[in-house]
């Protein structure tokens, strides 16, 4: 809070984006009546097929401008307060999470993981949001809660058995995927994996263990009183 970002320092750009940022506006002028995906796709092919020497150029001007980046951001860290210092610092850690979780997401669908299972109200939700009407999806969405919450037992029972049916669907799904994911060598995958690891810590346990034995001594001292 209180920096405008233009006073952050640009990170420099790579050797190959300099390569298409040079070299786009010529693609272009030859190949107009091609998607905007076509020509990102020519000109990759193109930095592919450059000759070393050539990408020597791009990659000695990316190094230039990495140096000056250097220099720029340890003047803008100084100019810094230790409370933006640390908002910065935060920032960045959010948005490398964020990096994070999407890759994550993207690994478990290229592997096949199976869609979760859908709720009762989820599958009503997508049998009824394009009929309902609102001014935005967010009313949609509240129109057709408030809808889901007076519905009678009976009302909501296809829904809530197709969901069980979906539930069902979903575990077989998963118990073959995660089979293939441990002939993969990918166990991290596979939830028992996690489920072993949110267990109890061993110094809890170790201390249940004590206070039994405790009460297993005292229930013998008070045998061997009732005895004598």
């Amino acid at each position: 809070r209180g920096i405008s970002s233009y006073q952050r320092p640009k990170r420099p750009l790579t050797a190959y984006l300099r390569f298409v940022m040079d070299n786009r506006p010529a693609f272009r002028e030859k190949n107009p009546g091609v998607s905007n995906l076509e020509l990102i796709k020519k000109l990759a092919g193109a930095w592919k097929e450059l000759p070393a020497s050539q990408k020597q150029v791009y990659e000695e001007a990316k190094k230039t401008d990495w140096k000056k980046y250097g220099e720029q951001m340890a003047a803008y860290k100084a100019q810094l307060t230790p409370a933006q210092a640390a908002a910065l610092k935060e920032q960045r850690r959010k948005r490398l999470a964020k990096r994070r979780s999407i890759r994550a997401k993207r690994e478990l669908s290229l592997l096949g993981k199976p869609k979760r299972a859908r709720t009762g109200f989820n599958i009503f939700l997508s049998e009824n949001y394009q009929e309902s009407e609102g001014i935005s999806p967010t009313a949609k969405m509240k129109k057709l809660f408030d809808v889901w919450q007076k519905m009678s037992a009976s009302q909501k029972q296809p829904y809530l058995q197709l969901a069980q049916d979906d539930k069902v669907r979903y575990e077989n799904e998963m118990k073959s995927w995660e089979a293939k994911m441990i002939e993969l060598g990918r166990e991290d995958l596979v939830r028992s994996k996690r489920q072993r690891l949110k267990k109890k810590p061993a110094g809890t346990a170790k201390k249940g263990g004590i206070a039994k034995k405790g009460d297993t001594a005292k229930k013998g001292d008070t045998a061997k009183k009732g005895d004598t």
